[in-house]
């Protein structure tokens, strides 16, 4: 059976931020179905022949960063600005053309690239390749840039309308959630396909070892302190305000363990959260010094963990999550089998929500009733491993790799005809 080599163009593929996360685990089915993937991206955490490492292709590279800043929050361009613009889309795009020439791609899978104008010049340059070439594109849009406030004063509307996204015929458009597939057909005309995000339900987490036997005495939580974990960055749209209310008013000895560290936009309410929380009245400890992409030590001698580390010794999560374009951290605690407090976010509610999971909502507040569900799930095992089981098989039927791969496999077959898995 042929190999297929298929081209991933990503801000980064690093890290543990969705997008990186999702291209990976898009990267393994992909292996299932005979695709060799390689990757195109400003940072990368590997070095080997299928990475290909372009700095100016990262949103934060000094240069991206300067157009950015005088692209957005004014009307009226400067001709040094075009022409900067301009200079940096011809490097790119010759970077683009060595990337497909040295890898041989036969597909090219843009990650978030042509629908958040972060690198304005990349943009441009990809929709130009894939014009010129004609070459098969999958593109994976998680968020757009008319969701966000920032990018609506601008003074690139002509590049957003050509490049975020292109519509061009041999462009295949992938959303991950039915208001970014209602809102792209709205104002583009352009018709997509739902690929929701998913976890390996399939497998399920990996088992625990010995390495974390001390994780909740590393963490700070002691034996007779409930973990309850926040599993996002700190940022203003998750909500934790509400997650530190919880905590106070369950009247518990409990520990809210937040795991990432803030943007740096958003460090004025990373401190403002650690001030509320002493207003409050409880322990919110800060742990993203010790919970990173890979296992290893701090200078000073500390243990370093990896997220899925946390998740087993967490008692319950909380997501209050204002807005998100999907719910990573939401299908994470599934997966983990934990119980969930989840706020009623738009896509939770039109997209996950029906699926019928098993879990405590909150509706913007914290009112007494989901005060008075967290106490009752914490308190009954029982009733915990149960519904635990029932979100997993939930999850297992819409969110599992199996889903993903059938959904790939008919994306694909538009380009290359049927594709069979490599065991079949």
């Amino acid at each position: 059976m042929t190999s297929r080599n298929v081209g991933f163009i990503s801000f980064r593929i690093s890290g543990t931020d969705g997008v990186s996360r999702e291209a990976m685990k898009w990267a393994a089915v992909l292996e299932q179905l005979n695709c060799k993937s390689y990757f195109m991206a400003g940072e990368l955490d590997n070095t080997s022949e299928q990475y290909f490492l372009e700095e100016k292709i990262h949103f934060q590279h000094p240069e991206i960063k300067n157009i950015y800043k005088e692209s957005f929050g004014t009307t009226t361009r400067s001709r040094e600005l075009t022409s900067r613009i301009h200079e940096m889309r011809k490097y790119l795009k010759s970077r683009i053309y060595e990337f497909i020439e040295t890898c041989g791609i036969d597909l090219l899978m843009p990650q978030n690239v042509l629908c958040l104008p972060l690198n304005i010049p990349l943009g441009l340059a990809l929709s130009e390749v894939i014009a010129e070439t004609g070459i098969p594109v999958v593109a994976h849009h998680h968020d757009f840039f008319w969701e966000r406030k920032r990018f609506l004063r601008n003074c690139v509307w002509d590049y957003l309308n050509m490049a975020f996204p292109p519509h061009l015929n041999n462009i295949e458009h992938v959303v991950i959630n039915t208001a970014a597939q209602n809102q792209l057909a709205l104002r583009t005309g352009i018709s997509s396909t739902l690929i929701p995000n998913v976890m390996n339900f399939e497998l399920g987490p990996p088992p625990k070892d010995n390495y974390t036997s001390s994780v909740r005495s590393d963490l700070g939580v002691k034996d007779d302190e409930l973990l309850i974990l926040q599993p996002t960055r700190v940022v203003q749209r998750k909500g934790i305000e509400h997650a530190i209310e919880l905590v106070s008013r369950l009247k518990e000895k409990a520990v809210l363990v937040i795991s990432h560290a803030s943007s740096d936009e958003d460090y004025e309410y990373q401190k403002w959260i650690k001030e509320y929380a002493d207003i409050m009245k409880i322990r919110a400890i800060f742990v993203n010094d010790i919970i990173q992409e890979q296992r290893g030590t701090t200078k000073d001698g500390r243990k370093i963990y990896v997220l899925e580390d946390i998740y087993p010794c967490a008692d319950l999560v909380t997501y209050p999550s204002l807005a998100e374009g999907f719910g990573n951290a939401f299908l994470e605690a599934i997966w983990f089998r934990k119980p969930v407090m989840v706020n009623n976010y738009s896509i939770y509610s039109t997209d996950i929500k029906p699926k019928g999971f098993k879990v405590i909502e909150m509706d913007n507040y914290i009112s007494e009733a989901t005060v008075q569900a967290v106490k009752n799930i914490l308190n009954n095992p029982r009733k915990r491993r149960e519904t635990a089981e029932i979100n997993y098989k939930i999850a297992l039927r819409h969110y599992s790799y199996g889903v993903l791969r059938s959904q790939l496999r008919a994306v694909l077959t538009c380009h290359w005809g049927n594709l069979q898995p490599r065991n079949s």
